[in-house]
């Protein structure tokens, strides 16, 4: 063996030798690591709060769009639908709300001709909107509480004006407008204020996420938009209580302190189906009880509750998202579903049957 590789096998005579033997070592444990590791396979995990992190949706909705805005944009809508620019009420809304930053306190009528004017000059939305960050924002947020409440549907009229009352002949006709209704069925009274947010004590001290509707018992409720029954039966904070939501699962709407001892319409389970303008229950006053189809509620009342769902995460727990409806029951009171009671049964059924469009 030559001097110089005698020289390199000598531990004692050249540091090299050591961090030969170092750098074998660590190419070994490398091999065997990746033994033990399927093949293909990254090392690297996304740790949970990372991949919530990346799962982007909106967290927080404050709805205060007033009543006359959002009628003097339902009306835009409707009084375009036949014409080569069609305005879109949420896109109006969502410019206003952008331009406001959510705050309809500073709703001005004119603000929405002027946007009006320019689009029918001939700009698009998406030239008005492009310096706009957040117009996106409220495009969806609207689009999540109003998305299903203008649209084509069919419904029944009379035939002649002076028909029947009770029985009146009926036909089916075609119409683009507002397919929502109030919760309240047509022709009973109620009163209501704006209470959300009040505090509540019952159980824990907490915030009224909901909408008090006072009137009598037995006062027939309507199914606000067509869906699906989700929730039916006693909780013990609302009672007898009723939860649909929306056919694009964006919408929960919340009915509670229903009547006791026949608080649903009859035809009604989890997972029935519902058209808007439905007679779904009736107005009571149960609820504050473990007891089941207990009345503990001072003044007979219907509590209305809207939920947003942009992740289904959000449907229960700590990130639910519930809007004051305060301002869009006044504006739904333009469309209240007509009932008539049956004298054997004592139900109340609507009189005008309506469909969603193609289906």
């Amino acid at each position: 063996m030559s001097e110089k590789g005698a020289d390199f096998l000598n531990p004692y005579k050249k540091p090299e030798f050591l961090q030969l033997v170092v750098a074998l070592e660590l190419v070994l444990l490398a091999a065997f690591l990746f033994c033990l590791t399927p093949v293909g396979r990254s090392l690297q995990t996304v740790a949970p709060a990372e991949q919530e992190e990346q799962k982007k949706y909106i967290k927080w909705v404050d709805f205060t769009v007033t009543k006359d805005a959002m009628y003097k944009a339902f009306r835009y809508d409707v009084d375009t639908c036949q014409k080569e620019l069609h305005l879109n009420w949420i896109q109006l809304l969502a410019y206003l709300g952008a331009k406001y930053g959510g705050d309809f306190f500073k709703y001005r009528a004119s603000d929405m001709e002027t946007l009006v004017s320019e689009l029918q000059d001939g700009q698009t939305m998406e030239e008005l909107t492009k310096d706009m960050k957040y117009y996106s924002y409220y495009l969806e947020a609207y689009t999540a509480v109003l998305g299903g409440m203008v649209g084509e549907f069919e419904i029944q009229v009379p035939k002649e004006e002076n028909s029947n009352e009770k029985d009146p002949e009926k036909v089916w006709v075609r119409k683009y407008g507002l397919k929502a209704f109030s919760p309240i069925a047509k022709y009973f009274p109620y009163e209501d204020y704006d209470d959300f947010g009040a505090s509540r004590s019952y159980g824990y001290k907490r915030q009224h996420l909901g909408h008090d509707m006072m009137g009598q018992v037995g006062t027939p409720i309507i199914a606000v938009e067509s869906g699906y029954v989700e929730a039916i039966g006693w909780n013990q904070y609302g009672g007898w209580r009723l939860g649909i939501r929306s056919f694009d699962k964006k919408r929960y709407y919340y009915y509670a302190h229903l009547r006791k001892n026949y608080p649903y319409h009859k035809s009604l389970k989890e997972g029935s189906v519902v058209q808007a303008g439905d007679v779904i229950g009736y107005m009571g006053r149960t609820g504050y009880s473990q007891t089941e189809n207990t009345n503990n509620i001072e003044v007979s009342h219907l509590h209305f509750g809207l939920q947003l769902i942009f992740d289904e995460s959000q449907k229960e727990g700590n990130n639910e998202i519930w809007i004051d409806c305060y301002e869009l029951v006044k504006f739904l009171e333009l469309n209240r579903s007509e009932t008539v009671k049956d004298q054997e049964t004592k139900e109340y059924n609507r009189v005008y049957e309506m469909r969603e469009s193609g289906t």
